[in-house]
């Protein structure tokens, strides 16, 4: 029988972006749901997204419990196949999805489609005929324009219930790209221009139309709790106006998501106990002095389920040592993880499936594609004798990874493996030349 070595302190700090299952019993034989990693790569190929079962359900579990009296909904956008579709549902969660594509996903893998929220800035005319054919329970007006398209889908006998996003005029975010609870960007209804509350006379006007309450998505990244005790001032505010103004009473309130996790060791995560708790005091004291009952409160975590829950994993193909820099170049890139050239994204990626004894040297991870800005990870520590052939594996690789994925210089998407109780399954296979020429049907 193997014994199990006690990791380091430096060993366990590195490790505290892992999902919770990692274990390394010996240097560089990295197990992930005691799965090794280097036996997933070896079987499913290369560039392969390993994700980690138990920690998916752990995260969903932890949210039920922080939110009991919540609604919580997946936000399918961080990453959605049909096992993630299973694994939430079974958890107790709700979706929010941004398209008829993740709807139909979820719906046809047997997710009750009453539990699910439809998003979008722009929905198109199939997403709404989606949504209304499936019986999706509540769908979010992003605009002025979708009212009357929305009313007229329903049609004059139909019943639809809504909600209005909100713009409540508050920045917060890791990355301007990201922000999105301020009047300069895409999504939303503003309060301060008025916008907000036109809409929402309007939606009062429509009998097909049953607005159940109000919406607002602050941003993505986020690690203090202050931005979303801001909001709950805000929107009850707001929902106060409107019970003024119209005599309405809306009975729920969704506070969106964003909620921001660590990428590398000792970065700062969210909190989700702490905020749980102080966004409950602070909705039930903002209520209390307006004088509105309590709503039920929906938020829409989505890259703190997902995220630390993901592994990616690469093939070394080349070494450069250019000047003062070293480039290890591996099989996979912003193909398959745009977002380091998105948002400056920094990961931690680890060698795996050998021991190194040489000393770490500062190194940068590109990917393979024909961009100057196909970067993975800038300035990282790896082993000084790195070479083609090795493994490296990248944690804090379940969100917006595969949902982000291209199909730049034809290369294929990654397949996406599950591991649990010591067995790794096939969720998602990759993408192939096959997949790729299908679609092109010209001469």
């Amino acid at each position: 029988m193997t014994t199990v070595e006690e990791p380091t302190v430096s060993t366990a700090e590195t490790l505290s972006v892992w999902p919770a299952s990692t274990t390394e019993e010996r240097p560089g034989a990295l197990a992930v749901g005691g799965v090794l990693l280097a036996e997933v790569a070896e079987r499913f190929g290369t560039p392969v997204y390993v994700l980690d079962e138990g920690e998916v359900r752990e995260r969903c579990r932890t949210y039920r419990h922080a939110f009991p009296d919540a609604e919580v909904l997946y936000a399918a956008k961080a990453f959605l196949c049909r096992a993630m579709v299973h694994w939430t549902a079974e958890e107790g969660l709700g979706l929010d999805v941004c398209s008829a594509g993740e709807l139909e996903l979820a719906v046809t893998t047997g997710f009750p489609p009453e539990r699910i929220v439809l998003h979008g800035n722009a929905k198109s005319p199939r997403d709404l005929e989606t949504a209304l054919r499936l019986g999706v329970g509540r769908i979010v007006i992003d605009s002025p324009s979708e009212i009357a398209r929305l009313a007229a889908a329903v049609g004059p006998g139909g019943r639809q219930k809504v909600m209005v996003r909100v713009v409540p005029g508050i920045s917060a975010g890791g990355h301007e790209k990201i922000r999105t609870g301020t009047d300069d960007q895409k999504f939303g209804l503003s309060i301060s221009d008025g916008y907000a509350q036109h809409a929402i006379a309007r939606i009062l006007d429509q009998p097909q139309l049953e607005l159940t309450g109000l919406h607002c998505h602050l941003g993505s990244q986020i690690t203090s709790v202050k931005p979303y005790l801001a909001a709950v001032r805000r929107m009850v505010g707001l929902m106060a106006r409107l019970r003024e103004q119209h005599g309405i009473v809306l009975p729920e309130l969704d506070l969106g998501g964003g909620h921001g996790i660590a990428y590398l060791p000792g970065e700062q995560a969210l909190d989700i106990t702490t905020l749980a708790r102080r966004v409950r005091t602070e909705l039930a004291g903002a209520c209390a002095s307006a004088g509105l009952p309590v709503p039920r409160l929906i938020i829409e975590p989505g890259r703190a389920i997902a995220g630390p829950a993901g592994i990616a994993i690469y093939h070394v193909l080349a070494v450069k040592r250019t000047g003062e820099h070293t480039f290890v170049a591996v099989d996979g890139g912003m193909s398959d993880n745009p977002r380091p050239a998105l948002y400056g994204v920094r990961y931690a990626p680890r060698l795996i499936g050998r021991h190194s004894t040489e000393a770490p040297a500062p190194v940068t991870v590109v990917g393979r594609h024909c961009e100057a800005g196909d970067i993975l990870a800038t300035d990282v520590e790896l082993p000084g004798d790195i070479r083609p052939g090795d493994l490296l594996a990248v944690p804090v690789a379940g969100a917006y990874h595969l949902s982000m994925a291209s199909g730049y210089n034809m290369v294929g998407r990654p397949p996406v493996a599950a591991v649990h109780a010591g067995h790794a399954r096939l969720l998602v296979r990759r993408e192939s030349l096959d997949d790729l020429r299908s679609r092109d049907v010209g001469v």
